[in-house]
């Protein structure tokens, strides 16, 4: 599928707020954007967060000062403003002991590198 397939393994504050500027403003520019959530990236998207995201140097500490809409809010606004997916990898799930209840109400579930990947085969991907 054609489109804009990000997948974010880092948990850091810098690399989840740049993925979610990306998909929310691919996903208003009209965009289909598929969002792949693994590694230390997924325990930032349940419920009940872990914890905060940590920032990786000074602009990430900056943010916290300044008017910075929330990485989470970001995208939520790209599944609310377009046609924008958010998936949690299932191994990633596993190794953690997460189950479908425990993910943040925007995510569509779980899916695995093989669809995401497949899906991904015509699009333009990026990782963060």
């Amino acid at each position: 599928m054609s489109g804009l397939h990000i997948v974010c393994l880092s948990g850091s504050l810098e690399k989840l707020q740049f993925a979610a500027m990306t998909a929310s403003v691919g996903a208003a520019c009209g965009r289909p954007v598929t969002v792949f959530l693994s590694m230390n990236a997924l325990a930032h998207f349940l419920k009940t967060p872990s914890a905060k995201a940590p920032p990786e140097g000074p602009f990430g500490v900056a943010m916290s000062s300044k008017n910075v809409p929330a990485f989470e809010k970001l995208f939520e606004q790209a599944v609310d403003l377009g046609d924008a997916g958010i998936y949690a990898c299932s191994m990633a799930m596993d190794v953690l002991g997460v189950h479908d209840s425990d993910l943040a109400p925007h995510l569509k579930g779980a899916m695995g590198l093989t669809k995401f990947l497949s899906d991904a085969e015509e699009g333009q991907v990026m990782i963060f």
